[in-house]
C-alpha cells in the first residue's frame, strides 16, 4: 500500500472519529425534552345541590284553649311541592335551606269539639339545617341534620262564629334524616324526613269573646323527589 493511500485512509478515520465525538458532545448538551402533559383531571363537582320534592306535612293534633278544661285542637294534613337548596362546605358537611308553603285548617276538638271549625291559615316554614353526609356507601348517600325553623302564618281567617284568627309566628328546632341515591354524577333521587318542634300561641274571637291558647303543631315533613348536584 502506498504512503499516499495510507495517509488518506488515516485522514478519513480521523474525520469520522471527530464527527462521532461532536455528535456525542451535542447529545450531552441537548436539554431534556419536557414530559408530555397529563390529561387534565375532570372538574370536581361544585358545592351546590338542589332538590325538588313532594312534601307531606303531617301535624300533631294537639293544643288547647286557655281556661277551658279538656279543650283540644286538630289540624289538616297537606301535600305540597317543596324546593331545597344545599351548599357543601366539604364532602361531608353541608347546609340546607328548604322553601315551601302550605295551609292548615284548625278544628275545635276535645271538650269543645261541638264548636266546629275554628279557621284556616297559610304558613311559610323556612328551615335551615346543618348536615353530615356519609360518603362510604357508593351511590347511596345518607345524611343526618339539625337546625332551626321559623314559621310565618299569613292569610288567616275564622270560620262560623270564629273571627280574627291570629296564630303567632314562631321559632322552632328541627331534626332531619334522609338519603340521596345518585343515578350518575349529577342526578339522583331523594327521601327526607324532618321533625319540627313548633308550638305557637294563638288567639281568636268567638261570638264576641276573646279566646287564646297554644297550637301544638309539631309537624313531620316527609318528602321525596329528585336531586341535582352541580
Amino acid at each position: 500500500m502506498s504512503k499516499t493511500l495510507t495517509r488518506s485512509m488515516g485522514l478519513v478515520a480521523a474525520v469520522v472519529a471527530a464527527s462521532f465525538g461532536q455528535a456525542a458532545v451535542a447529545a450531552d448538551l441537548a436539554p431534556l425534552s419536557e414530559p408530555a402533559p397529563e390529561a387534565a383531571a375532570a372538574d370536581p363537582l361544585g358545592p351546590w345541590q338542589i332538590r325538588l320534592r313532594a312534601l307531606g306535612v303531617i301535624t300533631n293534633d294537639s293544643g288547647h284553649v286557655k281556661g277551658i278544661p279538656g279543650s283540644d285542637l286538630s289540624y289538616s294534613d297537606t301535600v305540597v311541592p317543596e324546593l331545597d337548596i344545599s351548599y357543601y362546605f366539604t364532602d361531608n358537611i353541608a347546609a340546607e335551606l328548604i322553601l315551601g308553603t302550605t295551609y292548615a285548617s284548625v278544628d275545635a276538638d276535645g271538650s269543645i269539639e261541638g264548636l266546629g271549625k275554628v279557621g284556616k291559615t297559610w304558613l311559610l316554614p323556612p328551615t335551615l339545617t346543618l348536615q353530615y353526609h356519609f360518603t362510604d356507601f357508593g351511590a347511596f348517600k345518607p345524611y343526618v341534620g339539625a337546625g332551626v325553623n321559623y314559621t310565618l302564618f299569613y292569610n288567616q281567617s275564622g270560620k262560623g262564629k270564629f273571627s280574627d284568627l291570629d296564630v303567632k309566628n314562631e321559632f322552632g328546632a328541627a331534626l332531619q334524616v334522609g338519603f340521596d341515591y345518585m343515578l350518575d354524577e349529577h342526578w339522583g333521587v331523594n327521601f327526607d324526613v324532618k321533625k319540627l318542634f313548633l308550638e305557637p300561641e294563638w288567639k281568636v274571637d268567638f261570638d264576641g269573646t276573646s279566646l287564646s291558647g297554644k297550637a301544638k303543631l309539631d309537624p313531620w315533613l316527609i318528602g321525596t323527589g329528585i336531586t341535582y348536584r352541580f
